[in-house]
C-alpha cells in the first residue's frame, strides 16, 4: 500500500477547531506541511470529519477506542462538544443583561452532561486521551475566554470539578502544552480573538 500524502493544514492560528487537528497531527507524529483541509483531491471543511480522517488513514496511536462499545461512544460525545457545547459557549459573547445569564446556564448545563461523559476516569479515552479529550480541549480558550472578558465562571471546581480537573490534565500533557497557542497572546490580540468567535458563530 502507497503511504498516504503529505497533509496540509490551514487554519487560523487561535481556532480551536485549527488546534484541535494540530494535536491530533502532533500526536500521532504525522509529518505536516504548514499552511488538513485538502488531500488527494478531497475538501475536508469539518474538523471532526478531519480528526476521524486522520485517525484512519494513520494508524498509530489510535485516537478512538478498540474496545466497540467505546469506539461507538466516542464519536457522540465529540458531536456533542460540537453541536451543544460550543454553540452555548459562544452564544454568550452575543449576548448581555438576563440573556447573556440564561446563555451562560445552558452553557454551564451542557458542560455538566459533557461531564458524565468522563465517567470518573482521568481521560474521556481512560488513561489515555482521544477524540473526545482532542475535540473537548479546544474549548479550554473558549472557557477561559468567557471567565477573562465576560466574567463568567462557567466550569467551576467544585460543581464541575471531575471537567475541571480534566481540563487541566489535558492542557497539562507535554505536546498539548508545546503545541498549543499563547493564551497571552491570544488574550492581547484582539483582533484574532473576534476573528475566532465569527468562525465559531458561522
Amino acid at each position: 500500500m502507497n503511504n498516504p500524502p503529505t497533509p496540509f493544514l490551514f487554519g487560523f492560528w487561535a481556532s480551536p477547531f485549527a488546534i484541535r487537528v494540530l494535536w491530533a497531527l502532533k500526536l500521532k507524529e504525522v509529518a505536516f506541511d504548514e499552511c488538513v483541509e485538502e488531500d488527494l483531491g478531497k475538501l475536508i471543511a469539518k474538523s471532526l470529519v478531519i480528526l476521524e480522517y486522520i485517525n484512519e488513514t494513520w494508524k498509530q496511536k489510535a485516537l478512538l477506542p478498540q474496545d466497540p462499545h467505546d469506539r461507538a461512544k466516542a464519536p457522540f460525545w465529540a458531536k456533542f462538544v460540537d453541536d451543544k457545547c460550543m454553540p452555548a459557549i459562544i452564544s454568550i459573547f452575543r449576548k448581555k443583561g438576563e440573556d447573556q445569564q440564561r446563555a451562560a446556564k445552558e452553557a454551564q448545563q451542557n458542560l455538566k452532561i459533557l461531564e458524565g461523559g468522563l465517567e470518573k476516569k482521568p481521560f474521556f479515552g481512560g488513561d489515555t486521551i482521544n477524540i473526545v479529550d482532542i475535540a473537548g480541549g479546544s474549548m479550554w480558550y473558549c472557557v477561559r475566554a468567557v471567565e477573562v472578558h465576560i466574567g463568567i465562571n462557567l466550569v467551576d471546581a467544585e460543581d464541575m470539578s471531575l471537567l475541571s480537573s480534566w481540563f487541566q490534565r489535558f492542557i497539562d500533557i507535554s505536546i498539548i502544552k508545546e503545541y498549543a497557542p499563547l493564551w497571552g497572546a491570544i488574550l492581547e490580540h484582539k483582533e484574532g480573538l473576534q476573528k475566532m468567535l465569527m468562525a465559531l458563530s458561522t
